[in-house]
């Protein structure tokens, strides 16, 4: 059984038009044996389980063995810019999954992908201007503090 020491918040990159076939045919172009997510969200809220929790998946490189990922898929614009575009039904369905996922890993941390950037100037603090990535688009770690 694995230990689980964080449920990472990702934004799939993508229109928010994209579809779980799609998301699955570009981790297989990658090569990757499993998906980057145990689960996603789509645009309408709908809840879709990728691999199962007890899997690898590939969503944080150097973490992916002690958390669970979990995405939405959007979070670019039509020119391709890092943005919020969450739906409501995303983001009742992402409160929803995190709380059940929070409850079954109680001592797990709730963040975003962009918080498992280095805090380069070591103040202690992962400021924007050193995210590897935007994903999810927004602060997660603050968004879902309270579940």
């Amino acid at each position: 059984m694995r230990t689980i020491r964080y449920i990472a918040v990702h934004c799939t990159a993508s229109s928010q038009l994209a579809t779980v076939k799609e998301l699955l045919l570009e981790f297989q172009r990658r090569g990757w044996k499993n998906p980057g997510y145990h689960y996603v969200v789509g645009a309408d809220g709908t809840i879709t389980q990728l691999l199962d929790e007890e899997g690898v998946s590939n969503g944080v490189r150097g973490y992916n063995s002690v958390l669970v990922n979990v995405a939405y898929i959007g979070g670019i614009d039509t020119e391709g810019k890092a943005v919020d575009n969450r739906t409501p039904e995303q983001k009742a369905s992402l409160l929803k999954l995190l709380g059940m996922l929070h409850k079954k890993y109680p001592t797990a941390t709730i963040q975003g992908h962009r918080d498992f950037s280095p805090d380069l100037n070591r103040n202690g603090i992962i400021e924007p201007n050193e995210f590897i990535k935007a994903c999810p688009c927004f602060d997660a770690k603050k968004e879902y503090k309270n579940i």
